[in-house]
C-alpha cells in the first residue's frame, strides 16, 4: 500500500510538472477599462521566470469626478488552465498624480499619492504573438490620495516578443 501511493504521488508531481509552460519574455500593449470611468495604459510584461512575470504599467484615468496620471508595477505568478488558458494572480502598487473635478476656482485641486493593487485574471495566448486578457485589479490609496477600494476591470491587448 505504501509502494502505490509513493507511485501516485511521484505520478501527481510529474503532471503538475509536465503542464508548466514557459511564458512569453517580453509583452507590450494596451489595457483599456475602469470601474468608473475610462482609463488607458500602456502595458509592458516581462518574464522573470518560467511562471512568473514582471508587468508595468503607464497609464491615464478619467472618473466621475477626477483624472489622473499613473504609474504602476506588478509581479504575477501564471499557470495554465488548459492548453493556450492561463489564470494568474499579483501584487504591486503605483504613483498616481491626480485633480479633482468641480472644486471652487482657486482650490488646490491637484495631488500625488502612491495606491497598492492586487490582480487577478484570464488570458488567451494565441499562436501568432497576441495575448489577449481580462483582469481585476482591486486597488487602494494610501495616504493624501483616494482612500477607497477601486475596482478596476479590464482588456488587454499586448504583443508578445
Amino acid at each position: 500500500m505504501k509502494k502505490l501511493f509513493l507511485v501516485f504521488i511521484l505520478a501527481v508531481a510529474f503532471a503538475f510538472t509536465a503542464q508548466a509552460q514557459q511564458i512569453s519574455d517580453n509583452a507590450i500593449g494596451l489595457r483599456l477599462g475602469d470601474s468608473d470611468g475610462f482609463g488607458a495604459e500602456i502595458s509592458y510584461q516581462r518574464a522573470v521566470g518560467d511562471n512568473n512575470r514582471l508587468e508595468f504599467g503607464l497609464g491615464w484615468r478619467d472618473g466621475n469626478n477626477f483624472s489622473a496620471f499613473r504609474i504602476l508595477g506588478l509581479y504575477q505568478w501564471v499557470w495554465t488552465l488548459d492548453g493556450s488558458f492561463n489564470w494568474y494572480a499579483g501584487v504591486g502598487g503605483g504613483v498616481a498624480t491626480f485633480s479633482i473635478d468641480g472644486l471652487p476656482p482657486g482650490s488646490d485641486d491637484s495631488d500625488t499619492g502612491i495606491f497598492a493593487a492586487g490582480n487577478i485574471g484570464i488570458e488567451y495566448d494565441f499562436n501568432i504573438p497576441l495575448l489577449i486578457s481580462l483582469d481585476f485589479r482591486p486597488e487602494i490609496g494610501l495616504g493624501n490620495f483616494n482612500d477607497d477600494v477601486d475596482f478596476d476591470i479590464a482588456l488587454g491587448l499586448r504583443y508578445q516578443f
